[in-house]
């Protein structure tokens, strides 16, 4: 394909409190044994990208664990491959990256010394689904100067504060956008994955930075929205950004639904991740599962009901679970009652503990203690 890919995961995020303690919002646990950015990285492979930065800024450790080899996306190639940045100091800059159009200028060699004539730049945290190929195709065809993937939420319960809101013409040409608005005007959102010719990337990050602006999104896209043709590539399949607890809760929640994971995971191409070798889950005598997505390594003596477990998860006996998600590693013990509860990894829960509320919060479990949301 004549384009490189850019995979932005993002700084600091609290929204999802104890989660992102010790990881980053793109090495998020998704549907029992992915994580956040397999969507992204798959889908720059499977649309014949042949080279791919990942640009990591906080709590990267993790992540960078889960990419130290490229061969399970297909990046392992004498020309190409997968890139990863971290913030460093130098002799052009003391600073970490003080925002996404930052964290590409810091590592501009890597546009400069590529000779792909186009740059497709995701977020990390971006769960869908989408063929490259298409979007460069409709790029060339509308003569875009940026082409942004976005999505009509109009018929979903999503919360759209906490996106872009996009408005456009009849032909897709982008005519403004918010970031973020507290009154949204409108339904249709970006996704924050956007198609640019690669010199003119390094012009308008070059000349935002000369300025001491460090956005993309409000230094490029909302300042050049009327002197740049911005389009609208409209995706219509399943979208969802992890951003928060209820989106995180929500996101793996859909893949209990079959049909979603034939889409990501049954149907060409496929979504590819790290392989782990645990052994098959091990159910017992007692165990009775419905509705539920079980990875390698679990053991299961009690019930589970509409939710996912993790790898190497252990369920003691007479324990009860429902409606929620139990994080790698994570032991639960003998007669407990989990509902509506998402247990972060490696945390152990003893004997004859209940974690439920009647109100149907989310509740995340780490090391014994409960944070209400």
């Amino acid at each position: 394909m004549r384009a490189i890919g850019i995979i932005l995961t993002g700084g600091k995020n609290e929204k999802l409190h104890e989660l992102t303690d010790n990881r980053i919002l793109a090495a998020m646990p998704i549907a029992g044994c992915y994580r956040a950015i397999d969507f992204s990285l798959s889908n720059m492979t499977n649309s014949g990208i042949k080279k791919v930065a990942v640009i990591t800024q906080y709590n990267s450790r993790p992540l960078i664990e889960h990419l130290s080899s490229s061969k399970w996306w297909d990046f392992g190639r004498k020309q190409g491959g997968l890139f990863i940045f971290s913030p460093n100091r130098s002799q052009k800059s003391n600073f970490w990256y003080r925002g996404t159009a930052d964290a590409i200028y810091q590592n501009l060699d890597y546009l400069k010394d590529s000779h792909e004539p186009y740059a497709i730049i995701s977020s990390g945290n971006v769960i869908c689904k989408v063929d490259y190929n298409k979007i460069l195709e409709y790029h060339v065809d509308k003569r875009a100067d940026i082409t942004i993937v976005c999505k009509d939420m109009k018929n979903t319960n999503e919360d759209l504060r906490r996106f872009g809101i996009v408005l456009k013409d009849d032909e897709n040409r982008i005519i403004d956008f918010e970031e973020k608005p507290l009154e949204p005007q409108g339904t249709v959102i970006s996704t924050g994955i956007y198609v640019v010719r690669r010199r003119l990337l390094i012009e308008l990050i070059e000349e935002i930075l000369s300025g001491e602006r460090y956005d993309i999104v409000n230094d490029i896209i909302i300042r050049y929205r009327k002197k740049k043709k911005i389009y609208a590539y409209m995706h219509n399949e399943y979208f969802n950004s992890i951003a928060n607890i209820e989106s995180y809760y929500n996101c793996n929640m859909d893949f209990l639904d079959k049909s979603n994971r034939k889409y990501f995971f049954g149907n060409f191409p496929y979504i590819s991740s790290k392989v782990q070798d645990e052994p098959p889950a091990k159910y017992n005598s007692g165990s009775v599962i419905s509705n539920s997505l079980i990875s390698g390594g679990c053991i299961i003596n009690g019930k589970v009901n509409n939710s996912i477990l993790f790898r190497k998860v252990f369920i003691g006996k007479n324990t009860s679970i429902n409606n929620s998600i139990i994080l790698d590693g994570a032991y639960i013990g003998n007669n407990c009652c989990i509902e509506n509860s998402i247990v972060n990894t490696d945390t152990v829960i003893g004997d004859n503990c209940t974690y439920k509320d009647r109100k149907g919060n989310i509740k995340i479990v780490v090391n014994r203690e409960c944070i209400y949301m």
